[in-house]
């Protein structure tokens, strides 16, 4: 998706983020204007990215929203997920490090890719990594 010279976006987006973070924000009472203060930027901006007319800001600044509007791990998630969601061929900002750190996680994604892994297989994957998690705890 091309943008124009003031970065805002074509009509590809799905304003999915936007909503997300207007909704969240609402809920905790905060105005458009107080919380563009805390993120330190133009409430003009924060609109836009409210109403799907801007791509969502980086990783930086999502880690900052999640944390002024106290998102759950799992809300954290689906923030990035929206995030990434609006951009085509686009990863959720948590996670290109940690792929990019891990090798074994590239060539399993390829793998996966590569042999069509189905949701019924990755939900194995997941069964196995939360069996793994509760017995190290």
């Amino acid at each position: 998706m091309r943008t124009n010279k003031k970065g805002k976006c074509g009509t590809n987006m799905t304003g999915e983020f936007g909503k997300f973070i207007e909704q969240k924000r609402k809920e905790k009472n905060m105005t458009l204007r107080g919380f563009a203060a805390k993120l330190e930027i133009a409430p003009a901006y924060m609109s836009d990215i409210e109403k799907g007319h801007r791509y969502p800001p980086d990783k930086d600044k999502l880690e900052q929203m999640a944390e002024i509007l106290e998102l759950s791990a799992t809300e954290k998630d689906d923030m990035y997920d929206l995030a990434a969601g609006e951009k085509d061929n686009t990863v959720s900002p948590d996670l290109p490090e940690y792929i990019m750190g891990t090798q074994k996680a590239r060539v399993a994604l390829r793998m996966a890719r590569d042999t069509g892994a189905t949701d019924a297989t990755w939900q194995k994957v997941i069964d196995m990594l939360e069996a793994e998690r509760t017995t190290e705890q």
